[in-house]
């Protein structure tokens, strides 16, 4: 396929190829390689600057003086921290737990998604926080001069303003929160190695509970979701609804500058190359689409039961380095073991896996 003759600019987010606790940023790396190559001059500059800044991650990390402070199970602990056009970590603290808005959109947009995030693993998961055990919910806005994305560096959430012509701030959107957050999930259980299938699983599963947090909040069944990841980030000049569809992986922009979404949604186009770490963002939409096909022919609340399944197969049962076959079996397994052998959940599930090639 075209895709993989694509040559990279030699840029990445990632901080190791093999790391398990890797720079995990939202916009994936050849959506910037397109912009620096065919955006309008100042684009350009913008896409090159967010590349190299993301690059400076690799082989080192930013010294953030965080302290993760244990807390009370079921006690959120967040603070946002305001870099101020910098790209010095953590920044200045400006809001903390149990504080009244600030007025400051980025500020308040973190505070509340973060606290969502925490809500939906906590009640719905009985998860305490990101490491299970109240882990302090630390976030950075204003990051960067139109730093266009957002991460989770394996200590706390980073957000940058956007360009305000392609992306507008990242805060803007839960399910980007969501899914950033629940890369500190997977790095504190299965560790998924960021690299081939196994960081494009830790992609996927970042991505569903992404979308889980924005249907819990909106109270939304599957069937009422969207299933776009990062809805509302583009600005009005892109013609794209979001950053990766899981309903339809492949269609969720087809733009100009950004070029036409790569992911497949079947492993018979499933990208072969070495670019984005093997394909960590192009190739997630395969075990994204299985997800939505077990979520919306289940029904109901996708969190409920489809979303328990996922939780408890990355929680307990995946390790790093699972391909997607072997994520596949342990899912179909769990889901087996929570509703029955030959049961309704457990037969769905196995469907949507096998509709998606992976089977």
């Amino acid at each position: 396929m075209a895709r993989n003759k694509k040559k990279s600019l030699g840029f990445g987010c990632e901080h190791q190829l093999y790391s398990r606790c890797p720079i995990c940023c939202v916009v994936p790396p050849h959506m910037l390689e397109n912009i620096a190559v065919n955006g309008s001059p100042e684009q350009r500059r913008w896409a090159f600057h967010t590349l190299s800044v993301s690059a400076q991650f690799r082989g080192r990390r930013n010294v953030i003086g965080n302290i993760n402070f244990a807390v009370s199970p079921g006690e959120k602990s967040r603070t946002i921290f305001d870099a101020k056009g910098t790209e010095e970590l953590p920044g200045k603290p400006v809001r903390h737990e149990g504080d009244p808005p600030s007025g400051d959109d980025a500020v308040d947009e973190a505070y509340d998604a973060a606290g969502a995030t925490y809500d939906l693993y906590y009640e719905v998961f009985e998860r305490n926080s990101i490491d299970d055990k109240g882990l302090r919910l630390d976030s950075t806005v204003h990051y960067g001069v139109k730093y266009d994305n957002a991460f989770w560096n394996g200590d706390q959430m980073v957000y940058g303003d956007g360009d305000g012509e392609i992306f507008q701030r990242f805060t803007k959107c839960i399910d980007i929160i969501g899914h950033e957050l629940t890369h500190g999930v997977t790095q504190y259980e299965a560790g998924l190695i960021y690299f081939g299938e196994s960081g494009a699983l830790n992609e996927s599963f970042s991505d569903v509970f992404g979308s889980l947090v924005k249907q819990w909040v909106k109270k939304q069944t599957a069937q009422e979701a969207d299933w776009i990841i990062g809805e509302g980030l583009f600005t009005d000049k892109v013609k794209g609804v979001g950053i990766r569809s899981m309903k339809a992986p492949g269609t969720a922009y087809n733009d100009p500058i950004l070029g036409k979404d790569p992911q497949p949604g079947h492993m018979k186009d499933k990208y072969m190359g070495f670019e984005d770490n093997g394909g960590v963002h192009i190739n997630s939409g395969i075990p994204n689409r299985a997800f939505y096909l077990a979520a919306t022919e289940i029904g109901g609340y996708a969190w409920e039961k489809v979303g328990k399944i996922w939780y408890i197969a990355l929680r307990d049962r995946l390790r790093s380095r699972a391909s997607f076959k072997r994520a596949a079996k342990t899912i179909i397994q769990v889901a087996g073991e929570l509703y029955g052998q030959g049961s309704l959940e457990q037969n769905v599930v196995e469907k949507a896996w096998k509709e998606v090639g992976v089977i």
